[in-house]
């Protein structure tokens, strides 16, 4: 263990046992701080399957938040902003306690791929696990029941599927009040309402009394360096809003649309099979019945060309990559604005060109 205490007395804390981490096998004092390789699993050798996890334990009370990323073993992102926020930044002053969790998924990580690479099983589907159960499920509640039960509060770190990316926005269950206000205090532009799927660590995480949110961050298999500077920015709002860094000031994005209704937004879906010529990327504002891309097949055919409009005015928050489709395939995912909202955002844009111009 490192000793990170802060020029506080060492009795800030009158209960050290209360305010202590624990985890089956181990503890974080306050004021000190631990790397751990925490066994979940074992492989075909019967050698362990430990995953990464820093424990931060401040030397002050407050809250107890963990960061996880890499559920998905492809999705990178996520991993650069947790190691970061463990490693690069400085918690002297720190309230309360980080568990940082940068890669949960370690054999998907290892393989760069998307799911466990053991029956071809979803991680992010399998919480909150059960002993006893399938091989994730087990992963899964190993991690569960030491790093996330414990905490106050949690962000879990996404990007889009493979072929696919998304600008950076929240996911959270804001009908909660705990969890709309987290969510808000990440400052992201978009937040996108809904409990989530069955299964995933937002969900099984909010439902056991940890109000958890997701991010999702551009593509996978990639850093994306302003994306990852951006979640920054909006992980040291979160900590400030819950008093884990006291000092330091919530962010305020500008503008922010919540989505809260199945009609404010939509999955546009390739209605032919071909090559996609996508004439707006990831944040675009289109308007309703602008061209969003065109399908062709490999002659061009005048004839054959399929265009997809957009159905109503709004952000694109995620955008195909890979540009080649079967029917039904995904093209963009499409939110709708306010007025408002609308508003503040090109004069947001406005003011961005008029600098670039200067």
């Amino acid at each position: 263990m490192n000793d990170d205490s802060s020029d506080e007395p060492p009795d800030e804390r009158t209960d050290v046992d209360d305010e202590a981490f624990t985890y089956n096998g181990g503890r974080v004092d306050p004021g000190e701080s631990a790397n751990i390789r925490y066994s979940i699993s074992e492989t075909y050798l019967g050698d362990p399957v430990k995953i990464p996890v820093t424990v931060i334990n401040g030397s002050k009370p407050g809250p107890t938040v963990f960061l996880s990323a890499a559920a998905h073993g492809d999705e990178l992102n996520g991993i650069e902003v947790v190691r970061e926020v463990a490693h690069d930044w400085d918690h002297s002053e720190l309230h309360g306690t980080l568990v940082c969790l940068p890669v949960m998924n370690v054999p998907g990580f290892l393989a760069q791929e998307r799911y466990l690479p053991i029956y071809d099983r979803d991680l992010n589907r399998s919480f909150p696990g059960r002993e006893g159960s399938t091989s994730a499920r087990r992963m899964a509640n190993r991690i569960f029941t030491n790093f996330i039960e414990p905490c106050d509060l949690g962000i879990d770190f996404h990007t889009s599927t493979r072929g696919r990316t998304n600008m950076l926005h929240v996911r959270a269950s804001v009908d909660d009040p705990t969890v709309g206000r987290l969510a808000k205090a990440f400052s992201s532009n978009v937040i996108i309402g809904g409990e989530g799927p069955s299964g995933t660590l937002r969900r099984e995480a909010t439902e056991a009394g940890v109000p958890t949110i997701t991010v999702e961050m551009g593509e996978a298999h990639r850093f994306q360096r302003p994306l990852i500077d951006r979640a920054l920015t909006g992980v040291a709002s979160v900590l400030a809003e819950f008093g884990c860094h006291p000092e330091s000031s919530v962010h305020w994005p500008g503008w922010r649309t919540i989505i809260r209704d199945e009609d404010e937004k939509t999955w546009l879906r390739a209605d032919a099979g071909g090559i996609v010529d996508m004439k707006r990327g990831r944040g675009a504002l289109v308007e309703e019945d602008e061209v969003i891309c065109t399908i062709t097949n490999p002659f061009k055919e005048d004839d054959d060309i399929v265009t997809v409009d957009a159905p109503f005015t709004g952000l694109i928050v995620g955008v195909l990559e890979n540009p080649v489709v079967y029917p039904g395939n995904p093209l963009c995912h499409l939110v709708g604005l306010s007025s408002d909202t609308l508003t503040a955002l090109e004069r947001e844009r406005t003011m961005e060109r008029s600098q670039s111009e200067l």
